[in-house]
């Protein structure tokens, strides 16, 4: 199980996919706030009301200094349906290998339905301007999340 991140941390850097594969960086968004959220699957209800959630709210982000990226360990390809069929603005990047996801300890051990799993943690880390983590948090509910980030932010 890998280790979560605390506020101060260095954020883990890394290069992924996006959806047309096209490798996108966190040192391409260097000198900026990114919100960097790992949900476990593209084209499910959950994470497909989440992911509407931070395109609705993007302008408003982008606005407060934010950029967002989602990450999931979807490939490209599927993460390009999802973005088509669902109309979303956010960056969404492929981990199939689960790298990222576990450096940020979205991956592991969690609960689902009474049983213990192995899998993708609902998370959402804000990164700043100078790379460091500056609030993280882990179990997240799909529904509600991103008003709640937008309250915890104050924007």
């Amino acid at each position: 199980m890998s280790a979560r991140l605390q506020p101060g941390d260095p954020a883990p850097a890394f290069t992924l996919p996006d959806a047309d594969g096209t490798p996108v960086s966190l040192a391409d968004h260097a000198g900026r706030k990114v919100i960097v959220y790992f949900f476990p699957a593209a084209l499910t209800p959950g994470c497909t009301k989440q992911a509407s959630d931070f395109t609705d709210s993007l302008e408003l982000l982008a606005g407060a200094g934010y950029d967002v990226i989602g990450v999931s360990p979807d490939k490209p390809e599927k993460l390009a349906k999802f973005r088509e069929k669902e109309s979303l603005k956010v960056t969404l990047l492929g981990d199939p290998e689960k790298k990222v996801l576990s450096a940020y300890g979205a991956f592991g051990e969690k609960q689902l339905y009474g049983k213990t799993v192995t899998g993708v943690i609902r998370s959402t880390v804000v990164v700043g301007e100078d790379g460091n983590i500056e609030q993280a948090w882990y179990n997240v509910k799909a529904t509600g999340h991103v008003a709640k980030l937008i309250k915890d932010l104050k924007i």
